[in-house]
């Protein structure tokens, strides 16, 4: 569902930069609750004309819950006299599309905050703490427990990584040893304890600061 609602956000974003070329400086979450209503609401300028400032200010403060109003209202309204005429052939196809593409943004986050509502019910009947370390969230960590199951089956570490398919194994002939990245092991967790190793290794956009400074640590000592 997060896929699917990824795509469609894509295919959202498409559609209104043919109508409002300026779209993404309308709002700050361009799918939030107050972005949806008028996408829906107003599918491309051409459902704005004949409507005044502040009847559109209103429509934005009942839908932000007075967060947004006549400010807002006139910015956007700049910055669609800026853009010019966009109104096409068939506009009223057009304008059902990025309704279609509303509605079903709108139907994704809705089911996908419902399974994450029954994941957090599930997650905390187990004793498992995976959310406590960087990089993990709910969705991750209920990723890991699906796919290992009861972490007792395996007697080590050493166990759970070559069933992950992460240990390396020898190729040796004669006096030549050769160590290679395995094939073998459940892919998917593979894939789930790669992608939780870059994140360790990833720093804050902001002030770059690592996100694990002990395992980055341990990663470039492993370059040397």
């Amino acid at each position: 569902m997060v896929g699917e609602l990824t795509k469609t956000k894509k295919q959202l974003h498409n559609e209104l930069s043919y109508h409002y070329p300026s779209y993404k400086k309308f709002f700050t979450d361009l799918t939030g609750k107050t972005a949806l209503a008028f996408w829906k609401e107003y599918p491309s300028p051409h459902g704005l004309k004949g409507v005044a400032v502040e009847e559109l200010a209103e429509f934005l403060r009942k839908q932000s819950n007075n967060c947004l109003s006549l400010g807002k209202a006139r910015e956007i309204v700049g910055c669609i006299e800026s853009d010019g005429d966009t109104t096409g052939g068939n506009q009223a196809v057009k304008d059902a599309m990025i309704v279609s593409y509303v509605r079903q943004v709108d139907f994704l986050k809705k089911e996908v905050a419902l399974v994450e509502d029954h994941l957090q019910s599930l997650m905390s009947t187990f004793d498992y703490k995976l959310e406590s370390m960087t990089g993990i969230d709910l969705v991750t960590a209920a990723d890991f427990i699906a796919r290992i199951g009861d972490i007792r089956c395996f007697k080590n570490a050493d166990k759970l990584a070559k069933y992950a398919g992460i240990a390396p194994y020898e190729n040796s002939s004669g006096s030549r040893e050769d160590v290679k990245k395995s094939k073998l092991g459940d892919r998917h967790l593979h894939g789930l304890f790669y992608d939780l190793a870059i994140r360790q290794l990833a720093v804050t956009k902001g002030k770059r600061e690592p996100r694990n400074p002990a395992l980055l640590a341990y990663y470039q000592s492993k370059l040397c």
